[in-house]
């Protein structure tokens, strides 16, 4: 059995490709304790660890109404920094994990944040803290920016943990030089050719800059050094921010996330042992 550290990284609403992955790493037969969850990454990881069955974290994901977690209120864009308090998805989340600290689940969680107050990346688990409860990491870590509204923890300011250095992915997790594979949800870009039919561009405006913005830290350069332990998942045309997708295209993403997985796990797996056996072949793209 060959072990790994799960990285689920970003995704947003489309976090049911890293549900078909958690399948995928089931199916190879891979062994892991530590799992990290970043955005959308850390809603599955918190399930998964949690105990929740992994057909019962597909079927939530594909029965739940994003659009309950939306928002559009511009005075909050302007007092709290984002249309959306929320509040509804902290305690939705909250609800699924009873309420579990870090230190309730068996499994090492790590999940991570972005502090915009210059502290970089912050990691919440069971070291640095134990006594938080798992949701309120989660909705620090799914702090889109301008959609949700900023979190303040300490002295931190905290959004979206897909906005750090990726060098901060790349930790030795387990502390004991287990392999780490890192999956990347990669979109396209779309244009918005009914921007200009709207009755009121701002709210739309706002939408279109956030899903661009969020588009664009999916297809982030990934550094030479790091290519060797990630595995990018492309998911075409849909966006971390649409919570209107419907069931066919969260079935989709499920099966995009699985046949990628199931396809480079063992390739990344072929490289690390033949690194270990002194040649170094890369494997590049997915």
């Amino acid at each position: 059995m060959s072990k790994i550290v799960p990285i689920f990284s970003g995704g947003g609403t489309k976090l049911s490709a890293h549900i078909g992955i958690l399948k995928a790493l089931d199916a190879l037969n891979i062994e892991f304790n530590h799992i990290v969850g970043v955005s959308g990454g850390s809603i599955v990881s918190a399930l998964y660890c949690s105990g929740m069955a992994l057909e019962d974290i597909k079927r939530l994901a594909l029965e739940t109404d994003f659009r309950k977690f939306r928002g559009y209120s511009l005075i909050r864009l302007l007092t709290q920094g984002g249309l959306c308090s929320g509040d509804t998805f902290e305690k939705w989340m909250d609800d699924l994990l009873n309420g579990a600290t870090f230190n309730d689940i068996d499994k090492d969680l790590h999940i991570l944040a972005t502090d915009v107050n210059g502290g970089g990346p912050v990691i919440f688990n069971k070291t640095s803290s134990p006594t938080l409860k798992v949701s309120k990491a989660v909705r620090f870590s799914m702090s889109i920016p301008l959609f949700f509204s900023f979190q303040s923890y300490g002295s931190h300011i905290l959004v979206d943990g897909a906005i750090l250095s990726e060098d901060a992915l790349y930790n030795d997790w387990a502390g004991d030089g287990t392999k780490i594979i890192c999956f990347r949800l990669k979109s396209d870009q779309v244009s918005e050719p009914s921007f200009k039919k709207s009755w009121f561009p701002l709210k739309q405006y706002v939408m279109m800059l956030i899903r661009t913005f969020m588009t664009a830290m999916s297809r982030e350069y990934v550094h030479d050094n790091h290519w060797q332990n990630t595995i990018v998942v492309n998911t075409g045309m849909l966006s971390p921010v649409d919570f209107n997708m419907s069931l066919e295209q969260k079935e989709l993403l499920f099966k995009v996330g699985y046949e990628t997985a199931l396809e480079f796990v063992p390739k990344r797996l072929a490289e690390n042992k033949r690194v270990h056996n002194g040649t170094n072949i890369s494997f590049i793209g997915s």
